[in-house]
């Protein structure tokens, strides 16, 4: 597991748009993990944050249905349920573009994340203020409190996981401490979810 940290973005890596342009997929060891702990919430992340797995207790925890391909910070952005399922949306989101002005900062030639900050900038004057701000996160352990319509009031440490063979991708975990009540409360919900173990195309 990576270490919490506030690094400087620095391109260190100049690759060109079309190496980037090749379709994703989950790196095996990560897919297995997110197998092996099917009692909690997870979603396996890609370049640019696409969503390449994800767990049905995951779309039973936030009440969105991340399709593999689909992408995380487009959700988190312009989806008003990201907003309201969220409640500690503004910190959650603030460090969601350190995590992007980081990636690009790594990979300045990759035009696709280049376009996908622009749009979010010039959808959500939020995201262009913390752009502006120039602040850069690399965290792996955050907090996300969510309000679910039944089960009330759950709280996540979301830890991000990452292997040397593919270094572009984090397995997300919403971690929970042992015997809180969202602990208690995480059987019920994942009885309800639908099992489907939707991967990348």
């Amino acid at each position: 597991m990576q270490s919490c940290g506030t690094p400087q973005a620095a391109p260190i890596s100049r690759r060109t748009a079309g190496s980037w342009s090749s379709p994703q997929r989950p790196e095996p060891g990560l897919l297995r993990v997110m197998t092996s702990v099917d009692h909690l919430p997870a979603l396996l992340l890609g370049r640019r944050a696409e969503v390449l797995a994800r767990n049905a207790l995951l779309t039973e925890v936030l009440g969105q249905d991340l399709r593999p391909g689909s992408s995380f910070p487009r959700y988190l952005f312009t989806d008003r349920s990201a907003r309201e399922r969220i409640t500690n949306w503004q910190d959650f989101a603030a460090a969601a573009v350190g995590g992007l002005r980081l990636e690009l900062g790594r990979n300045p030639g990759d035009r696709l994340l280049t376009a996908l900050v622009d749009e979010l900038r010039a959808a959500d004057p939020q995201v262009a203020g913390w752009w502006d701000e120039r602040g850069v996160a690399d965290r792996t352990s955050l907090v996300k409190q969510i309000a679910h319509p039944v089960a009330g009031d759950l709280r996540f440490h979301i830890e991000a996981v990452s292997v040397p063979q593919a270094p572009h991708q984090r397995l997300v975990i919403y971690t929970v401490e042992p015997g809180s009540p969202t602990a208690q409360v995480l059987p019920m919900l994942a009885s309800w979810a639908v099992q489907d173990p939707a991967t990348s195309r």
